[in-house]
């Protein structure tokens, strides 16, 4: 399991007691997870890779004069007659270095995040969560009342997602104070109190709309869960 810098162990003990103390008051289980990026971005960075060898491409096509004279003053040709065989070399070549050449930039993970569309992330996000959500939350209580609050750090994207119980007693907009608290506290450097906070703002719903019963038993961790 990944234990992220940011955090140190007193603040693990602070979302963990959040949580139960959350449990205590509804019939809910949370489960809430950190991680440090949602996606690796391999297509993205393909696709600007690609983008810019076209565009490498094309700028040959529009000014081959320009391109094959510059290459000339290069070699210390002087007007070489290109015939269409070195042309087509001269391009298939310009392409490739453009294409290595943006994939290596993007070895930065600054510049790579900088170049992934904000929809794309969020979407990103919103799929891992919901598979992590089905790993270790759907269906593994009793009322089905489990409910997932996802921080994925670089993208600085979070989710919530809730099992069947959950989600067919309150709407999907509701949970927007919880993500508002939550990342109000993420963007002053405080991880831990960002959880804590739609931690609580979440107890404060779920005890709401499902209370908690005599009976009830706590059927997941409540521990932060860090990968």
């Amino acid at each position: 399991m990944t234990r992220f810098a940011e955090l140190t162990d007193p603040e693990r003990d602070r979302i963990t007691a959040a949580v139960a103390s959350a449990e205590g008051r509804s019939a809910g289980e949370i489960v809430t997870i950190l991680t440090r990026r949602s996606d690796g971005y391999s297509d993205i960075a393909l696709a600007w890779a690609a983008l810019i060898a076209f565009l490498a491409l094309l700028m040959l096509a529009y000014a081959p004069h320009f391109w094959l004279s510059l290459v000339d003053r290069v070699t210390g040709e002087w007007a070489n007659d290109w015939t269409p065989r070195e042309v087509f070399a001269i391009a298939g070549i310009a392409a490739m270095v453009k294409f290595a050449g943006m994939l290596v930039l993007q070895l930065w993970p600054p510049l790579k995040f900088a170049l992934v569309p904000g929809p794309i992330r969020s979407a990103r996000v919103r799929a891992r969560a919901v598979a992590a959500f089905k790993i270790g939350a759907e269906r593994r209580t009793h009322g089905r009342t489990g409910i997932l609050i996802y921080l994925s750090l670089d993208e600085r994207r979070a989710e919530i997602v809730a099992d069947e119980a959950i989600a067919g007693k309150v709407a999907p907009e509701v949970w927007g104070d919880a993500m508002a608290a939550m990342l109000a506290e993420i963007r002053k450097g405080r991880i831990a109190d960002g959880m804590i906070a739609a931690v609580d703002r979440v107890g404060a719903v779920l005890a709401d709309h499902l209370p908690r019963a005599e009976d009830d038993v706590n059927e997941l961790p409540d521990r932060l869960i860090e990968v």
